[in-house]
């Protein structure tokens, strides 16, 4: 992968936020939703963020936007780095860096039109435009995300949910972005919708040459979309590969265990398939353990993996683990 080729590139990223504090104001204790990742992601690509909830992956998203201001590390975008550039100078990269949020609804003004939502972004630069231009790139809009023109003049109460979010991706691609934030953009929606709207972001990253972090619970959705895939436990990444390698050939237990819940149509591979049960609850970020933070409910852990943090070691072919058994 050329250097020339990476839109984004995070190192050592962290973000902890502070739980307990003394009378003077002083944080003692802090819950460490990120603690030290890195990644990178080639432009037009897919980069696949997973794990359960609480795992910190929506964190590192909202610190990539800059909504969060990360404690520690760097994030490259094209080149520069703006985790260390003052908000005011942050403005430049605002419409090139979107974000898709998780519910289709909560994210839309109720009292807004369609047209209006989408007026709003496209004049969101502050550049003087004719109303005509303006309502040309309204529609161009709307029949880019495969909503009927007639909807302008709807409210989102009269969508459904399929429709919103496809309102949501219009108000996203309105300020010409390179790097979309899709956080968990399917979750809320039917199994059948879905589907529809991966195709919609395939469709739209060929047609426009898009980059997506695409942050998400279901290892079945990414799979179909993400090129590359990282695994987050507990603030870290505990395996990063190839879409391709996931089911083919998953080396951390917890990918493991992962891979085991998710259902399969078919009898036959269902029966053959052994489910792994992880013991225990995930760790209290707070309190979290020391050494590898998957230790406690791993049954291969040895001693040195309860005091020594594994790191993220390349076994070949870009396929990344953190595991001292491996």
């Amino acid at each position: 992968m050329s250097e020339q080729n990476i839109l984004l590139k995070v190192e050592n990223l962290k973000m902890h936020f502070p739980a307990e504090s003394t009378w003077f104001g002083k944080p003692t204790k802090f819950v460490k939703a990120v603690d030290g990742i890195d990644f990178q992601i080639e432009s037009g690509k897919t980069f696949g963020l997973v794990g359960e909830s609480g795992c910190g992956k929506t964190t590192a998203g909202k610190c990539v936007l800059r909504i969060y201001e990360p404690t520690e590390g760097n994030i490259y975008y094209q080149g520069t780095d703006i985790s260390k550039i003052t908000q005011s100078q942050l403005k430049p990269y605002r419409r090139s860096i979107q974000l898709i949020f998780q519910d289709p609804y909560g994210s839309l003004d109720p009292r807004q039109s369609v047209g209006s939502i989408v007026r709003e972004a496209v004049l969101a630069d502050g550049k003087k435009k004719a109303e005509a231009d303006v309502k040309a790139r309204i529609e161009e809009l709307l029949t880019l995300v495969e909503l009927d023109l007639s909807m302008a003049g709807r409210y989102p109460h009269e969508m459904s949910g399929g429709q919103r979010q496809r309102l949501g991706i219009a108000r996203a691609l309105a300020c010409e972005p390179k790097l979309i934030v899709c956080d968990e953009p399917v979750s809320a929606l039917d199994v059948s919708i879905q589907a529809q709207i991966i195709n919609l972001f395939e469709s739209l990253q060929e047609k426009l040459g898009l980059t997506y972090l695409f942050i998400a619970h279901d290892l079945a959705v990414v799979r179909h979309i993400a090129d590359t895939i990282a695994v987050m436990y507990l603030g870290h990444i505990v395996e990063m590969m190839d879409a391709g390698e996931l089911y083919a050939n998953p080396c951390h237990p917890y990918t493991k265990a992962l891979l085991s819940a998710v259902p399969v149509t078919d009898y036959y591979t269902e029966q053959k398939r052994s489910r792994i049960v992880l013991e225990g609850e995930v760790p209290s970020p707070i309190h979290a353990p020391s050494g590898c933070p998957f230790h406690p409910r791993c049954r291969h852990a040895a001693d040195l993996c309860k005091t020594q943090m594994p790191p993220l070691v390349d076994q070949g072919g870009g396929h990344f683990v953190a595991c001292h058994n491996y």
